[in-house]
């Protein structure tokens, strides 16, 4: 089945299924439905408005492959408002300590930490640039 009509879209990165959230009330369902706690949780910082992008980790690895991570941060900085941002930081944790905070608006979350993902990694990614690539390497929509 492919991504249509779900809420998050669905991308295979070398092997590794990465989901996009497509608003506000779905990245909630995404991150808190969907996604288990073992699973990485990408954001744009900063307070920018964007989607959530969850790499799931099945076999529970304690760390994923760079270039995994790398592409999915490309992703959560594509389908955001930094889009055509040169550079954005894109916050990098564990499912289990992303939280919903009392009073939050829809798609509003922190992590453990703080509200700014203070225990998260912070990579830098590209905005504009990182429109997921055409060619043999090209991130491949799921249709299993």
């Amino acid at each position: 089945m492919s991504s249509k009509g779900r809420p998050y879209r669905t991308v295979v990165v070398d092997g590794f299924e990465v989901l996009i959230g497509r608003g506000d009330e779905e990245n909630d369902f995404l991150t808190f439905e969907v996604a288990a706690p073992e699973d990485f949780w990408l954001h744009v910082a900063g307070g920018v408005a964007g989607s959530h992008v969850v790499i799931r980790n099945p076999e529970k690895h304690e760390t994923l492959p760079d270039e995994i991570v790398r592409r999915a941060a490309e992703l959560a900085a594509w389908h955001s408002k930094a889009r055509h941002a040169g550079r954005v930081e894109v916050h990098v944790c564990r499912v289990a300590d992303v939280r919903k905070p009392r009073g939050a608006a829809v798609g509003e979350v922190a992590c453990d930490g703080g509200a700014e993902c203070g225990s998260s990694r912070l990579l830098r990614a590209r905005g504009e640039a990182s429109r997921p690539p055409a060619g043999p390497r090209a991130l491949r929509t799921s249709s299993p």
